[in-house]
């Protein structure tokens, strides 16, 4: 969503700080990295989501500092890979965006809360959710976790981002209204459908990729 400089005030830069980092070393230290060196397969996913996660990320709309549009796809990420190598995969996209100077090293910790962490958790939740639920007919996994998913994935992201741009005082909450909270559902539509077309052919031509998928209870 693009976070530029001078945006948040020292004590909000320093609080996504740490929380960037917590959630950092919880993810890490959820990776099993053992996993991660034998599977190759899991290895081309992983780097091919980060690169494809880069160039997307590239392409963007938006008018006034810290209001940009993408496409997230954080959600297929996330169902494909876990939450916590989604996070790690995100978080090498975004170098990608700082290295082509589309992002701020500066925000690069509230760039990746915002864009990467929240839609990875909140995605995680839900498809926590729908295991719960213990669904039986394979469509549940792919509209709840990936189209309706995504779409709630993205916000709770896009609120969080209103919520520090307003209490930073860079923005009224008549701007951010107008500029981009009313469009936000708008935004979650393209971005569920995206990621639930991604799930589906996933699901259908490679489900073994899918890690969070238990292909059993669908049987």
């Amino acid at each position: 969503m693009g976070m530029t400089e001078n945006l948040l005030s020292t004590s909000q830069w320093l609080v996504t700080c740490v929380l960037f980092v917590l959630i950092l070393v919880s993810a890490i230290r959820t990776v099993n990295w053992h996993v991660l060196r034998e599977d190759n397969a899991l290895q081309h996913s992983f780097f091919g989501a980060a690169v494809a996660l880069g160039f997307i990320w590239q392409i963007r709309a938006g008018i006034s500092p810290g209001l940009a549009i993408h496409i997230f796809g954080i959600t297929a990420i996330t169902l494909m890979l876990g939450w916590a190598l989604a996070i790690l995969a995100g978080l090498m996209a975004l170098v990608i965006t700082v290295v082509t100077g589309r992002e701020p090293l500066l925000m690069f910790a509230a760039n990746g809360l915002v864009t990467v962490m929240i839609p990875a958790l909140v995605s995680h939740g839900i498809m926590l959710w729908e295991r719960r639920r213990n669904f039986r007919n394979f469509f549940a996994y792919i509209f709840f976790c990936g189209f309706f998913g995504a779409g709630i994935a993205v916000g709770v992201a896009g609120a969080v981002m209103c919520l520090m741009l307003w209490t930073s005082g860079v923005y009224e909450f008549p701007e951010l209204i107008h500029e981009y909270i009313r469009y936000l559902p708008l935004f979650m539509l393209p971005e569920g459908f995206v990621n639930g077309a991604f799930v589906t052919g996933m699901m259908v031509f490679h489900p073994d990729r899918l890690m969070t998928l238990d292909q059993r209870r669908y049987r």
